[in-house]
């Protein structure tokens, strides 16, 4: 079992960054497969980024690619995405998520999920 608390959420204005963070619980967080996702009213949930369990690949959504960035740090549980050159279409709530075994970029993988945070850019 893994619970994932989502940190880092806010208003900021276009072309500024943020950095969410996702902390997770249980010993084995570093043999999962960590996603973030984003869902805006009346849409479905989208990928966003993803990183396997070592930290050495990463998936990007076209839309965020140049833009944000996915790290994990297994040795605290953490999990962080920087965002950068944020636009007003980035404004969602976001969603981590954990997975055991393969990589994935879609969300029905996905076996854990935390509460999300919203992100909201002005323009």
């Amino acid at each position: 079992q893994v619970q994932l608390v989502e940190s880092g959420g806010g208003l900021v204005q276009a072309g500024g960054s943020l950095r969410l963070s996702c902390a997770a619980s249980g010993r084995t967080f570093s043999s999962y497969t960590m996603g973030w996702f984003r869902q805006t009213p009346g849409k479905e949930r989208e990928f966003v980024t993803a990183i396997n369990w070592t930290g050495h690949r990463a998936y990007y959504a076209n839309s965020v690619k140049g833009r944000f960035t996915i790290s994990r740090d297994n040795a605290k549980n953490m999990a962080y995405l920087q965002m950068i050159s944020l636009k007003p279409e980035d404004t969602a709530v976001y969603y981590c998520a954990a997975k055991r075994d393969s990589d994935s970029l879609y969300t029905y993988d996905y076996d854990y999920w935390g509460r999300g945070t919203q992100v909201t850019v002005s323009s």
